[in-house]
């Protein structure tokens, strides 16, 4: 989970990994970033928790994470050079190479869920993404 306050603005994000009956909750924040990037960063930053190759469900309320794998998009973005359907370059870049090498190494499934619904864990990535940001 991620959000920013003003897009751009101050911003943070919140993941919570979870493996064997082991759960770990990791966050973080910046002083001017975007929904996106912070969006992006959250899941980005819980795989490189990640030691070993293995089977990974992702459970997202950001469409823009979600469907950048489940739509092709990235696929498209590759084969075009890391350039839209319009040819203007891949905003955040950076952080959908980085998400993409983790598909090689991991088998990644992406499930998109309803944001700030009764999904305790997403609204707990919620919290931890606002908390961070009042940490700045």
């Amino acid at each position: 989970m991620g959000l920013a306050h003003g897009n751009p603005g101050p911003g943070g994000w919140g993941s919570i990994l979870m493996c064997k009956g082991a759960k770990k909750e990791i966050s973080g924040s910046s002083k001017n970033t975007t929904n996106n990037i912070m969006e992006l960063t959250a899941v980005v930053q819980a795989l490189r928790l990640v030691k070993y190759p293995c089977k990974i469900q992702i459970y997202s309320d950001s469409a823009y994470v979600v469907n950048g794998f489940l739509q092709g998009w990235i696929y498209n973005w590759i084969k075009k050079g890391w350039k839209t359907a319009d040819g203007s370059p891949v905003k955040n870049k950076e952080l959908w190479e980085e998400l993409y090498c983790f598909t090689k190494t991991h088998e990644i499934k992406f499930i998109k869920v309803k944001g700030h619904s009764d999904n305790e864990f997403n609204n707990r990535c919620d919290e931890l993404a606002r908390n961070a940001i009042l940490a700045i």
